[in-house]
């Protein structure tokens, strides 16, 4: 059972008038895969100039639409391969959808994986101030933000070492803090949360609670269900790309819990 309890974290849903902060509207985004291996980008440009390659196409995204309002947080559940995390990627703009119109309101916090921009060989505190710059923060904005980032993250004995030496678990909270040190009106995650102790986990509960209170909208992917079913006002689930059900987490996981429990093992 997680720490994070129903009674201590459930939100509060936002009312149905609240602005859409994410529009997504009949979203696909297809990967075209090179059927034989390239071994270099000599062989590449050489096949490619001859016309010799041959591709097969993945949609990882099909007809994808859906909306997260201001103050709600919406979870991401499905398999592995069922995108997941193309999602967030064309959200954060990382990715541009093959189909489709993607549009989102004000400035977006991504936490896309562990470990994204940030440098093994730098110190934590080189990290903070490369991150921040990455989500478009000022040297003079880190400046004044860093003691209470790096308290928030409990990382305080560490943050001269190289980031090379922190546990998944403090990589993961220093990431998070930055992130979410000042509202972004949208807040990506990606499995960050199934990452570190009970103490990380309450915290950063506590800060997604207060995000929300503030207006910001979260977009979140877990397959920790139990983490979704407390921390979401409402889920979707994704399957090969396709939206298979959206609605209550007690609803959506109930679903996707009996398809799961009925499909053959991989």
């Amino acid at each position: 059972m997680s720490s994070l309890t129903a009674e201590a974290t459930l939100p509060t849903a936002p009312t149905e008038t609240a602005d859409p902060v994410i529009r997504l509207e009949k979203v696909s985004v297809r990967y075209r895969l090179p059927r034989e291996r390239i071994s270099s980008v000599k062989d590449y440009a050489i096949r490619r100039l001859k016309r010799q390659i041959q591709y097969d196409e993945f949609w990882a995204l099909r007809d994808l639409s859906l909306e997260v309002r201001r103050g709600e947080t919406l979870g991401i559940i499905g398999r592995n391969g069922a995108g997941k995390s193309t999602l967030l990627k064309v959200v954060a703009r990382v990715l541009r959808p093959t189909r489709g119109r993607v549009r989102v309101r004000g400035r977006v916090a991504p936490l896309l994986e562990l470990g994204a921009g940030f440098d093994d060989e730098l110190t934590g505190r080189d990290n903070v101030f490369l991150n921040g710059t990455i989500l478009g923060f000022s040297q003079a904005d880190m400046e004044s933000r860093f003691d209470r980032i790096v308290d928030f993250a409990g990382v305080r004995e560490f943050i001269d070492l190289p980031l090379r030496t922190y546990s998944t678990g403090m990589a993961a909270r220093l990431g998070f803090a930055i992130a979410t040190d000042e509202p972004a009106q949208v807040l990506l995650l990606d499995e960050v949360l199934s990452v570190g102790d009970e103490e990380f986990q309450r915290k950063s509960a506590a800060r997604m609670a207060e995000l929300r209170q503030q207006g910001d909208a979260i977009l979140m992917v877990s397959h920790s269900l139990e983490s979704v079913r407390t921390l979401c006002h409402r889920v979707a689930w994704l399957e090969r790309g396709e939206l298979r059900a959206l609605g209550t987490p007690e609803e959506v996981i109930a679903e996707y819990k009996n398809q799961s429990a009925g499909a053959p093992q991989h």
